[in-house]
């Protein structure tokens, strides 16, 4: 039973962690924090198990895990409130062409990041972007704006 303790207060713990670190840093992971995720998983592999390197220590920790994945997984499914808590909401970025600096100081993002992702989504000027949303995941979407949408300030006055 106290495997099954140290394993929810462990897996409580990580799941904060990973929110705290914002949307944007699970989406992108170097090979410093690739490596410093599976060091982690060994710590919290110690502190749960304690020492105890039995098939049932093992076997109820990674139990333990999974009841608790699949309980957050059917709260998300049932709850709307319950979904935006756990796995957060999508967030305005890019509006009409123009940055939207508050999210993006928000989730610590920079306009080189977000050109670096237009680029890769096949849009080369800011003002090409009808939208931009950092989805719950990490992944920026992108809504192109139509020609016809775009005010240059060398247009003509209608």
């Amino acid at each position: 039973m106290d495997i099954v303790i140290r394993a929810s207060v462990m897996f409580t713990i990580l799941f904060a962690l990973l929110r705290l670190m914002g949307k944007r840093e699970l989406g992108q992971m170097t090979p410093f924090e690739l490596v410093m995720l599976v060091v982690v998983g060994d710590l919290i592999q110690q502190g749960i198990t304690h020492n105890d390197f039995s098939l049932t220590g093992a076997t109820l920790a990674i139990t333990t895990f999974a009841f608790w994945t699949v309980v957050l997984g059917w709260v998300v499914y049932l709850s709307p409130r319950a979904q935006r808590v756990i796995e957060g909401t999508p967030r305005v970025l890019v509006r009409d062409g123009a940055l939207v600096e508050a999210n993006l100081r928000r989730d610590r993002l920079t306009r080189t990041e977000i050109e670096s992702e237009m680029r890769l989504a096949g849009i080369a000027h800011l003002e090409k972007v009808a939208w931009a949303i950092l989805e719950p995941e990490g992944k920026i979407s992108f809504v192109r704006r139509d020609d016809d949408d775009i005010v240059r300030p060398d247009d003509p006055v209608t």
